[in-house]
């Protein structure tokens, strides 16, 4: 399954604090179908299929123009692995594994 990274930052908001456009956001992936998130300090890690992840993405990036942004910026990375099921989480825990041995 493939697993996102998104940040997306509202521009021309008028203050430095993104707090609320980081929590209008999360509300925003309440609505969407067939994913799973995570937020983190630095962005939002989704996991689904790549169509899910894909509208995911489109109503973030929406999300802070709705709120009054002039300009937003949206970074994507995607890892689509399909020779086996990963997730974010199975992808922590291989490190995690590997770092135990040392």
């Amino acid at each position: 399954m493939p697993i996102a990274e998104v940040t997306v930052i509202p521009i021309g908001t008028g203050s430095t604090s993104l707090s609320s456009y980081v929590a209008d956001m999360q509300r925003v992936l309440k609505t969407v179908e067939g994913i799973t998130y995570e937020l983190t300090s630095m962005g939002t890690i989704i996991e689904g299929p790549l169509q899910r992840i894909f509208a995911a993405v489109e109503a973030l990036h929406e999300s802070p123009f709705a709120a009054g942004a002039e300009r937003v910026s949206t970074s994507l990375k995607i890892d689509d692995r399909r020779d086996k099921p990963s997730t974010s989480r199975g992808k922590l825990e291989s490190v995690e594994r590997k770092l135990q041995v040392d």
